[in-house]
């Protein structure tokens, strides 16, 4: 946005300038092309009449070197393909996968699953496509509450033990 405001304000700047200004400028800007043109060195070289050109035209519009830089071709092809690349990584980020849910949605299935130890996957599934939640059963089986190993059954342990060790006093219990 700021590169268009710039644009703008120099094509209205433009339109004051003298004519002669606005010569030297587009005869500057020829000289650097075809200075960046040449194709006998791999390094972009300088002679001694296109410095004296640049010297002249400077001493004369010193307002000119805000709009020359003399830059090698390189420079501007490694700068688009910086920018080619950044552009493509930014496209290309990494967005498979499956898209991630709302942590509300995600604290109901847990507190579904805690409330009612008894439903599965499929069953919350169920009721949260009732409630108009659109979830998958892997969703919902990948969020709930798991239980400790603790919590799983505190009562299974102990009927295990009763049943081992005192089998006598069932068989008392069933015959009354």
């Amino acid at each position: 946005m700021f590169a268009i405001l710039q644009a703008l304000g120099r094509f209205a700047a433009n339109l004051f300038k003298s004519r002669c200004r606005l010569e030297a400028e587009n005869l500057l800007l020829r000289h650097q092309l075809t200075v960046a043109l040449r194709r006998k060195p791999l390094r972009l070289r300088l002679r001694g009449s296109d410095r004296a050109l640049l010297v002249c035209m400077t001493r004369l519009w010193p307002s000119l070197l805000d709009a020359v830089q003399v830059v090698q071709p390189e420079t501007v092809l490694s700068w688009h393909r910086a920018g080619f690349r950044a552009f493509w990584r930014w496209k290309s980020r990494n967005r498979a996968g499956r898209p991630r849910i709302d942590r509300g949605l995600r604290d109901l299935i847990q507190q579904m699953s805690r409330e009612n130890p008894l439903w599965g996957a499929s069953w919350i599934h169920g009721e949260l496509l009732m409630l108009g939640f659109e979830v998958a059963q892997s969703t919902v089986s990948k969020y709930m509450a798991r239980p400790s190993s603790r919590r799983r059954n505190p009562g299974r342990r102990f009927y295990g033990i009763m049943l081992t060790q005192s089998p006598p006093s069932i068989c008392a219990l069933c015959r009354r």
